[in-house]
């Protein structure tokens, strides 16, 4: 019961709205990606990201004693190195290439973790599995379209982007089966900020100050997006929220058409819904093959 007098909405509601949330958030740090990257190169843009962001995250930390454990440290460790390449990746990529393409690149990163674990895991392929796969492949032909249009180096940081986001989210499901899921988010930023600055180097400028306003935006966009992905996945099954990521696909797509004149072809656009339909298929099946087994699936 809420100190209000009203209960609270089921967890599963409760993850849909933080997934909402995580979607604004994500929506609006892609446009402050691409309005620093216009005076910043994109990693050094990353460097602010990641160093802001934990400057949002500090008044968390000091104020929840015990939620950074460093013997948590080397599992923390394992999400980080996958999350510093693809971090680097998608700011490349946002601030190259055309952001639906992106994004709609970004969602095959669920097809790859089902890939690895077939190849790896010994996990079977089932009809409903094998054909959401061959959907979300055939909607990764329709936006690239090999053959038809170039492949340009921000198109080529998108697909690493996702292949990288694809071990980060094997890490995030063991890691919130047993940390704080606020934690989770705040030693992706503790880690990630000195490799950034370190990789960095060679790109390095530093921002004028009209630049300022928009790099503080954006850290508190990654900071809350973050947080928010955190809690929805921690609240309810991938095949609860999973649906509602068709909100940043939508913002994301006006954004680059409202605001930096982007124009999109239907392929583009029915390749990127393709894609998440098919991401959400494989979310819904695991979803259901964990309560065959008797338990709660990772989130």
């Amino acid at each position: 019961m809420a100190r209000s007098g009203f209960p609270l909405p089921p967890p599963h509601v409760r993850g849909a709205l933080w997934m909402v949330v995580a979607c604004v958030a994500f929506a609006g740090l892609w446009v402050m990606i691409r309005l620093a990257s216009q005076e910043l190169h994109p990693f050094a843009v990353v460097v602010w990201r990641n160093f802001i962001g934990l400057m949002w995250l500090m008044p968390l930390v000091l104020t929840s004693p015990g939620l950074i454990r460093l013997e948590r440290m080397p599992a923390q460790m394992k999400r980080a190195a996958s999350g510093v390449i693809a971090t680097f990746a998608t700011f490349y990529a946002v601030a190259n290439a055309p952001l639906a393409n992106v994004l709609a690149i970004n969602y095959t990163a669920p097809l790859f973790v089902t890939i690895g674990a077939l190849l790896f895991l010994g996990e079977r392929v089932r009809w409903v599995r094998g054909a959401a796969l061959l959907m979300g492949f055939g909607g990764m032909l329709l936006v690239l379209r090999p053959g038809a249009s170039e492949m340009t180096p921000g198109l080529w940081a998108a697909v690493i982007s996702a292949l990288a986001t694809a071990f980060s989210y094997v890490a995030i499901k063991q890691l919130t089966g047993t940390d704080d899921s606020r934690a989770v988010a705040v030693w992706s930023f503790i880690l990630t900020t000195p490799v950034s600055m370190i990789i960095a180097i060679p790109f390095w400028s530093w921002p004028s100050a009209q630049l300022w306003p928009i790099l503080v935006s954006l850290g508190a966009c990654a900071a809350a997006g973050q947080l928010a992905l955190s809690r929805a996945f921690s609240l309810a099954d991938a095949g609860a929220v999973m649906p509602f990521d068709f909100v940043r696909f939508g913002l994301i797509t006006l954004a680059g058409i409202l605001l930096f004149g982007e124009r999109y072809d239907v392929f583009t656009l029915l390749g990127g819904a393709v894609i998440l339909l098919s991401t959400i298929i494989l979310a819904l099946r695991e979803q259901a093959l964990a309560r065959e087994g008797g338990k709660r699936p990772p989130s």
